[in-house]
């Protein structure tokens, strides 16, 4: 009886870790303007700065775990953390797995590629292109462009080096990070249009807990409409993404 009685009061606290004083975020931080880690090692970027303020209206503290994308939900699954924030797209096949608070970022995708080696995704076909390993880009190349070959990576810092050393012929990410790297380096342009495919990219960027916590969502949700009204969501916004 005592072992239940313990087995019962650990699940509680394991259960409640987002309702207490921490909320434990677990990121991917190789993705800027969204998360990266700085010169002082330290992570940074437009996801951080929300978490944080997020935090701020909720009275917790935060904390944020850096590792491998593809090893996010899972994690999080095992309970590792209570959220995720690593600009992940809210999509149909996500939500069978996870809880999304509402869309907090409308996001797009697009290639790049070395300026002048491609007009358009045609010049693509038979191409190796770069993407984040269990990205929605790997998805929807997998199954919308067969004719490409998909080159999955652990993030993308190393598919952008592939791509500048020519091992790889484009790198497909969100139109926001692209445009990161096009300041950076003036011999990289896009190709194609942007892509806003609903059943890939989803409905926007969310914050991802366990499967029916909803009263992390709904602290989350009434965080993120309270940051909105109160100017500090685009304060943050403008700081990463103005022009």
């Amino acid at each position: 009886m005592k072992k239940l009685i313990l087995a019962a009061v650990l699940a509680g606290m394991t259960a409640s870790a987002g309702a207490a004083g921490t909320i434990r975020f677990a990121t991917e931080a190789s993705y800027p303007p969204f998360e990266f880690v700085d010169a002082d090692n330290k992570i940074q970027g437009f996801d951080i700065d929300l978490a944080n303020a997020l935090c701020k209206q909720m009275q917790a503290e935060c904390t944020f775990t850096n590792q491998a994308f593809d090893s996010l939900i899972p994690s999080l699954k095992f309970r590792r953390f209570d959220a995720v924030v690593s600009g992940m797209d809210i999509t149909p096949e996500r939500l069978q797995q996870v809880t999304f608070s509402q869309p907090y970022y409308e996001n797009s995708a697009i290639f790049v590629a070395q300026k002048g080696k491609f007009t358009d995704l045609a010049g693509l076909k038979d191409k190796r292109v770069g993407m984040q390993n269990g990205s929605t880009h790997q998805k929807f190349l997998l199954d919308k462009h067969p004719e490409i070959t998909a080159v999955p990576y652990d993030s993308y810092q190393n598919a952008i080096l592939d791509l500048k050393n020519g091992r790889l012929d484009a790198v497909f990410g969100d139109t926001a990070v692209v445009n990161e790297w096009l300041k950076k380096d003036a011999d990289l342009a896009t190709v194609g249009d942007k892509i806003a495919d609903k059943a890939y990219f989803g409905t926007g960027l969310g914050i991802a807990m366990r499967l029916n916590n909803n009263e992390l969502r709904e602290r989350f949700n009434t965080a993120l409409d309270k940051v909105k009204q109160d100017g500090t969501y685009q304060a943050i916004f403008q700081k990463w993404f103005k022009q």
